[in-house]
């Protein structure tokens, strides 16, 4: 790990909404530099219920992603506070794709080993289209919240963006 004005710089392997630079931008307030990677042994899942994807290690499987890179302590740490208690984060090796060497990252992997609600395939493109710029905004909401002292934690800020948000609401029965 390069070391930056005594802070430590780190990598960061995304597979979901942080492909997205607009969701990036939303908390991190910038574009970090990012090459295209694919992470062994894991498959993207859906989740029931969410907008979000879950990682688990699955072997013979791949996720393909980015690793983000130059993320300073504090970008970690917002992150960290993204990611809340669903995600853990872990160090992989990831294989990034422009030179085929291996790199360490960190990666958010679902908490929940045995969850009920992990099915299928995550399709970002879909996402995308559908979802982003609402799931952008909700991003902006949340890092705003994190200044103030009593900020709320990455889910209670998607549950209520995404319940006042009437019936085409993901989570709306």
């Amino acid at each position: 790990m390069a070391m930056v004005g005594g802070n430590q710089v780190h990598n960061v392997f995304v597979y979901g909404s942080l492909l997205a630079d607009d969701v990036v931008r939303a908390l991190l307030s910038r574009i970090p530099q990012s090459s295209p990677a694919i992470l062994n042994g894991h498959h993207r899942f859906s989740i029931k219920g969410r907008v979000y994807p879950a990682i688990l290690p699955v072997e013979n499987k791949k996720v393909t992603g980015k690793v983000l890179q130059g993320i300073t302590d504090l970008e970690l740490y917002i992150l960290d506070e993204f990611e809340d208690v669903e995600y853990e984060r872990v160090a992989v090796d990831v294989s990034l794709m422009d030179s085929s060497n291996k790199s360490q990252a960190f990666a958010y992997v679902w908490s929940d080993k045995n969850d009920p609600n992990l099915y299928g395939e995550w399709d970002f493109e879909e996402w995308k289209r559908t979802q982003m710029s609402d799931f952008a905004k909700m991003a902006a909401e949340f890092r705003k919240d994190l200044e103030l002292p009593e900020s709320k934690t990455r889910i209670a800020t998607y549950e209520s963006y995404y319940q006042q948000d009437g019936s085409d609401s993901p989570l709306a029965p």
